[in-house]
């Protein structure tokens, strides 16, 4: 069963819908419980997410590849406990990268003549 969790934020609050079997859950005496309160800030969640975003630029970055832009994609599932963590998804992968080389953005000037 899907339940509720309310995390802190810089501007109020925000309610996100979870998985009831998640670790971290604090009961919250509102109606019929269905409402938790989440470890930590909204904001401060994200630092691992973050921080594992800026070491896989850093490492894909450079190097003999050198390209001229990296994507990153990945989903990301909140937790009461564990605030943001890298989702896993029903395909393999957690994390899909894009590496482009070719100065996207940046167009030919046109010739004269």
């Amino acid at each position: 069963m899907n339940e509720l969790v309310r995390w802190q934020t810089e501007h109020g609050t925000v309610i996100v819908e979870t998985d009831d079997r998640e670790p971290g859950f604090r009961s919250v005496s509102r109606g019929n419980g269905i409402i938790h309160d989440a470890a930590e800030r909204f904001e401060d969640a994200f630092q691992n997410v973050r921080n594992a975003a800026e070491s896989a630029l850093a490492a894909l970055r450079g190097g003999e590849l050198n390209p001229d832009a990296v994507e990153l994609e990945f989903g990301v599932k909140l937790n009461a406990a564990a605030g943001a963590v890298i989702a896993k998804t029903s395909i393999e992968g957690q994390l899909k990268v894009k590496l482009v080389w070719g100065r996207p953005g940046i167009e030919a000037a046109p010739e004269e003549g």
